[in-house]
């Protein structure tokens, strides 16, 4: 590592209330580890940061060394970008806390906070903010990079409720940004990703959501296209109160599936209401399930937004190989339907997936040049993911996920959301994923970042 010696490390070391963690320190291994466990890279130093003066020191210990720094919130990103081999870790994960406004109905949020964190805060005030389908996702990167879930439809966006925002730059100075304070920053930050500095804190508008009606359907991988038909029509033009991510996949061996079911291959989808759920209305609006085809498994029940956020947790624990791919549709194309069935019914693995999460309704009330997410005429956000615990396998979900990409590709927008890039996330497909609003970004890049500090990333190199 250029520039870095044991008596650097110690002057660090003394200037952090948090721990430096080294390869000689027993829970390096633990420290180093990432969400997904096909990455294996391994930094020089991994400091954890206990707040903002620790996050300051840090970056200029990296800026007088010249060593290679990356950020680490949650640690969720799937190529791993939060490691670099040989250099250092800037890790959040200390600064795990929520404060709640009830009154004013906002959320400050610690940079290295989960899911699962601001939902345990924010649902005992009956509020919410729209993001993720997992409560150990990191807020951070979810955020940063736009943010859909289950309340996408009905409250548009992570970012759009993305308020204010505490930064430390890459001179050391920390700034707060608002649509008062730096708005070009705050422009920059709902969907640019971790170019232009580290945010230590978020704050979020909170909206009103407390017991949601959730629901499971599943019909034989063999109907796809036949479900996929009904469901591209059906779901944009129904109500925002219901969404709902459409999925190929292997049936879990787990409830609420009946054991006949354990491992079939399926198409399904899930399904988020946030309407009145009294006298049997979910049962109501739920019904269509039947249009397409008579479901395999139909499962509904009320339950506290939390617990949605936390029902695939068990199923795809930290420690799994993952690789994936994404892309924006603004329609499932009749070609694309067939594309579906045939790598529904090639699933490598049984946890090996595609989902397509719906972006429209209230995420079409904001305007591309709003935010930096430039696809709000993006119907669906799709991934597909080859996923299994076995190393060995890694090849054979690697090739699945490639095969399903490069074959849906064509029928795409063109540009996929940044946090679903994976490894391809090379300079033509991240300009592809911020269209017009890519040359503003590098603007606010130059302005905040000039000399590409934070690179560790999918890069955004700053305007000439």
């Amino acid at each position: 590592m250029s520039g870095m010696d044991a008596t650097a490390l110690d002057n660090l070391r003394e200037a952090l209330r948090g721990p430096l963690v080294t390869p000689q320190d027993a829970e390096y291994d633990e420290t180093r580890s990432v969400y997904n466990a096909m990455i294996d890279r391994r930094p020089a130093a991994v400091a954890r940061c206990s707040g903002t003066a620790d996050v300051r020191s840090t970056i200029a210990f990296a800026r007088q060394t010249g060593v290679e720094l990356a950020v680490r919130g949650g640690g969720h990103s799937g190529p791993g970008l939060c490691l670099v081999d040989g250099g250092l870790t800037l890790d959040l994960s200390l600064m795990r806390w929520v404060r709640v406004d009830p009154v004013n109905r906002t959320a400050q949020v610690g940079g290295g906070s989960q899911l699962g964190d601001l939902d345990h805060e924010t649902h005992t005030f009956g509020l919410g903010v729209p993001a993720g389908i997992n409560s150990t996702t990191g807020v951070g990167g979810l955020t940063l990079g736009g943010g859909h879930g289950h309340l996408t439809r009905k409250y548009g966006l992570t970012i759009d409720s993305l308020v204010a925002a505490d930064v430390v730059l890459a001179d050391g100075s920390v700034v707060t940004t608002s649509e008062k304070e730096h708005p070009d920053l705050l422009w920059a930050l709902r969907g640019g990703g971790g170019n232009f500095g580290v945010v230590t804190s978020f704050t979020f508008r909170l909206h009103p959501v407390h017991t949601v009606g959730v629901a499971v359907t599943v019909w034989p991988v063999e109907q796809t296209q036949e479900v996929l038909r009904w469901y591209r029509e059906f779901l944009p033009s129904a109500p925002e109160d219901l969404n709902g991510f459409f999925a190929v996949m292997a049936v879990p061996p787990a409830p609420p599936f009946p054991e006949p079911l354990h491992g079939r291959k399926v198409c399904g989808v899930i399904w988020c209401y946030t309407g009145d759920l009294e006298g049997g209305r979910l049962d109501d609006v739920l019904s269509v399930v039947n249009d397409p085809a008579p479901p395999a498994f139909h499962f509904a029940t009320p339950m506290p937004y939390p617990m949605l956020q936390t029902m695939f947790d068990d199923l795809v624990p930290k420690g799994l190989q993952w690789y994936w791919r994404g892309d924006f549709f603004d329609t499932v194309t009749d070609e694309a339907l067939a594309v579906h069935e045939r790598f529904g019914r090639e699933l490598p693995t049984g946890l090996s997936t595609m989902h397509l999460y719906p972006v429209d309704g209230a995420a079409h009330d904001v305007a591309p040049g709003e935010t930096a997410w430039a696809y709000r005429d993006a119907t669906w956000s799709g991934v597909i993911a080859g996923i299994d615990p076995d190393p060995a396998n890694a090849d054979l979900i690697r090739r699945w996920c490639v095969d399903y990409s490069t074959a849906l590709h064509p029928h795409s927008m063109g540009g996929a959301y940044v946090n679903f890039l994976g490894e391809t996330g090379d300079a033509d497909s991240v300009r592809a994923t911020y269209r017009d609003n890519y040359a503003r970004l590098a603007a606010v890049k130059h302005t905040y970042d000039p000399d590409n500090f934070f690179h560790a990333n999918q890069n955004i190199p700053p305007a000439a």
